[in-house]
């Protein structure tokens, strides 16, 4: 078996924009000062989920979707980023 990566082909790059919802719920063992700050709280959350549950961090309930929507409703920052990357990928040589 071999262990190196496959190559990634940029000039195939397939990009959209999605549509995500995550629903959490879970039990914390957290500073009570961290609960004033809803974007440092988000970050904590964020980094003890991919760390996975400890005896900190509980997870009572999880669920993820994710849905392609049109390009078209997104903003106007998004719909021009998408566009550098499909122009990148036609640009870069195969």
């Amino acid at each position: 078996m071999n262990s190196k990566a496959l190559p990634r082909q940029i000039n195939n790059l397939e990009v959209g924009v999605y549509e995500c919802e995550i629903h959490l719920k879970f039990r914390l063992i957290e500073e009570k000062s961290l609960l004033s700050d809803r974007e440092q709280l988000l970050q904590v959350l964020l980094e003890a989920l991919t760390e996975g549950s400890d005896e900190f961090l509980e997870t009572l309930q999880a669920s993820v979707k994710a849905q392609e929507i049109s390009e078209f409703k997104a903003s106007p920052q998004m719909r021009r980023q998408l566009m550098r990357l499909r122009n990148l990928s036609d640009t870069i040589p195969q």
